[in-house]
């Protein structure tokens, strides 16, 4: 059996070479990447059509953060990488490069958890402590955007409480705290997928979004119900917004602090990230 760290007191790659294809949530497309270790710290992306071209991920280059998150890589967009920064931050894994063939993450079961178990069967290991990997704090930020609210106030460690209230009674009002860790990660936030509302899914295809959403890879709330039960927690709505908070985060490092959000969004998420990287 794979043990998680209980701590971010290590850094660690991969072992061996990941490859995982699938369906972009918004584009529709099948679309393939190759994951590996890399001897530089951070994220590193090419594409298959001109593999020469490395682009490392940072933040100043998010781009949309519509119901997804994309950065702008030289003249073209790769989009949904939420969740594959999700699980490397989350598991504690740096330094790696990411081949895509297309222009979107698969986006597996809409979790985090088939990257999770990827990583587990390649195996890990340990690198030198990235000096952006956890990211010291001194001082306390706070942002809005109409209602939604992030803050973040310095700490020993990482904890994010969050809170969402929705309209439709399946969902309604939900909290989660966690101390976050590798462990807890795993076991806590990377098995909940991402959700949509069934009400809201002709208007979003109108926009030419979540073409590749169905009822594998996303939960659909229609109001007091779900149309594809049963739920892998009974809050996996509210965990699923941890595991975005924590893929927005990745590009420059978990911070060692307690993070309360509420309403959270991408967008939302990238001023709390923009800040830290300033």
């Amino acid at each position: 059996m794979f043990l998680w760290p209980s701590n971010y007191n290590n850094c660690f790659t991969i072992s061996g070479s990941i490859t995982r294809e699938g369906i972009g949530l918004h584009s529709g497309e099948k679309t393939k990447i190759k994951i590996n270790s890399y001897d530089q710290e951070g994220y590193f992306v090419s594409f298959s059509d001109n593999p020469n071209k490395i682009y490392q991920l940072d933040q100043n280059l998010i781009g949309s953060t519509m119901l997804c998150t994309a950065v702008k890589l030289g003249k073209r967009n790769l989009y949904t990488i939420e969740h594959l920064l999700s699980s490397f931050a989350g598991c504690g894994i740096s330094y790696i490069h990411i081949e895509v063939d297309g222009k979107e993450i698969p986006l597996l079961d809409g979790s985090a958890i088939q990257w999770v178990k990827a990583f587990e069967e390649v195996g890990l290991r340990k690198v030198p402590k990235p000096s952006n990997f956890i990211k010291e704090v001194n001082k306390s930020k706070i942002f809005n955007q109409k209602d939604s609210v992030i803050s973040l106030v310095p700490s020993d460690k990482l904890t994010i409480i969050s809170t969402i209230d929705f309209n439709y009674k399946a969902i309604g009002t939900q909290t989660f705290i966690i101390d976050l860790s590798p462990k807890d990660y795993v076991e806590m936030i990377a098995p909940a997928r991402t959700f949509g509302f069934k009400d809201q899914f002709e208007e979003l295809r109108e926009l030419g979004l979540i073409k590749g959403g169905n009822l594998d890879n996303a939960l659909v709330c229609d109001g007091d119900k779900w149309v594809n039960p049963p739920l892998r927690f009974a809050n996996e709505p509210i965990r699923h917004k941890i595991l975005d908070l924590i893929g927005d985060l990745a590009l420059v490092g978990l911070p060692r602090a307690q993070i309360m959000v509420h309403k959270g969004s991408h967008a939302l998420n990238a001023l709390l990230a923009s800040s830290l990287k300033s």
